[in-house]
């Protein structure tokens, strides 16, 4: 029996993390779940899986639930001292860090530190402390299971080989909803256009990643840091139909490739399971089913926050971080209706413009980094309005 913490489960990959372990009936004991505040879907999840901690992020919707909880054997943390509480708890052998943004970074922290498995389908975490996050991987001995189908598939692909064995990695997009707009026409498009994505059902904040590639930018500096690979030896390639999940190029010319239906519970199975593969109720990949598999080079003039990760990949230090706080904020900015969708990159890159890198950077210097983007961000989006 597994005991495994879920934080973020109220969200789409902590939801399917759930339907995993209901699926699979048995091997896993669910201990202790997080939301920010989303309490009605955590209500529903106590009562079926009867964890032992909940956390809880914003006090009113805490408060909500305590007076809705007649399960007095949960006990309900608060903020990001109740998350490092979970963190800590040595009843705990694995956690799924299913948080969004750089939120993620001091649990993730927190949970290494404990030497606790991490399966992780946070990346903005990974792109602002990467070599920080990995050395306390190696320190204290445990494993970050990557839950992102993506890296899943390098992942998967790479086996037992050596690192040094890689030519390139081949990171798949399928383009999102613009892949083949008119780059004038990306001007005051609708949020709702912007959310609408034709391959997966995820969240706000990611949903707008994927339409403008930025998500597949953060994925370039998480495989950077996750593999141990320089920037040169990973590329983006656009892949519609979104069946092959990536693949690994070695220096002897063959290519592995990853493939399975588009499914996220594909991956998150996997991460709790490991290494054993244990058998599913999805549906399986169809080969006679597929007419084609196209294939394209990304169109940095459509997509230009792509260029700015790949800068901030080859600066490194704390550019990373500062690139993922200004496009939270940005994203954040346009989803409230305060920035147009293509303005975005405009701001990242006065942002990353601005900054004064510092190249070997420890967490205090990230922590700095990550806040002085924010207000940067706020700064110029406010006089742009």
């Amino acid at each position: 029996m597994k005991h495994i913490a879920i934080l973020g489960s109220t969200g789409s990959i902590g939801q399917n993390t759930l339907n995993v372990v209901r699926d699979l009936k048995r091997g896993f004991r669910i201990v202790a779940l997080s939301t920010n505040s989303n309490i009605a879907i955590l209500l529903r999840q106590i009562k079926e899986f009867h964890p032992e901690f909940v956390c809880i992020k914003d006090l009113d919707a805490a408060s909500a639930l305590r007076a809705q909880l007649k399960n007095k054997n949960v006990k309900i943390l608060l903020g990001e001292e109740g998350l490092e509480e979970i963190a800590r708890n040595k009843k705990i052998e694995q956690i799924v860090l299913a948080i969004s943004g750089s939120s993620a970074l001091r649990p993730l922290l927190k949970a290494l530190d404990s030497a606790k498995n991490i399966a992780l389908a946070n990346k903005e975490a990974l792109v602002m402390a990467g070599p920080i996050i990995m050395n306390k991987v190696k320190k204290n001995k445990v494993n970050i299971i990557p839950i992102d189908s993506e890296q899943s598939a390098i992942w998967q692909c790479l086996g037992e080989e050596e690192i040094g064995k890689i030519k390139n990695i081949y990171l798949t997009a399928s383009g999102g909803p613009f892949r083949n707009i008119r780059v004038s026409a990306l001007k005051n498009i609708s949020i709702k256009r912007v959310l609408k994505h034709p391959r997966w059902k995820m969240g706000e904040k990611i949903s707008v990643d994927c339409a403008n590639l930025m998500n597949k930018g953060l994925e370039v500096l998480e495989a950077m840091a996750l593999f141990g690979l320089g920037v040169d030896k990973i590329k983006v390639i656009i892949h519609p139909e979104a069946v092959i999940h990536s693949m690994v190029e070695f220096v002897d010319g063959v290519i592995m490739a990853q493939l399975s239906v588009t499914d996220m519970r594909i991956p998150i199975q996997y991460a709790l399971s490991y290494p054993e593969r244990r058998k599913t109720k999805l549906a399986s990949l169809d080969f006679f089913k597929l007419k084609s598999l196209n294939f394209y080079k990304p169109d940095l003039n459509r997509f230009p926050c792509l260029r700015l990760a790949y800068r901030a990949a080859r600066e490194r230090g704390t550019m990373p971080c500062v690139l993922n706080a200004a496009n939270e904020i940005s994203v954040e900015a346009f989803l409230n209706n305060r920035l147009d969708f293509s303005y975005i990159p405009q701001v990242i890159l006065k942002v990353m413009d601005r900054h004064k890198k510092v190249k070997n950077p420890n967490l205090g210097d990230i922590f700095k980094a990550d806040l002085w983007a924010k207000n940067e961000s706020r700064s110029i989006i406010n006089n742009m309005n």
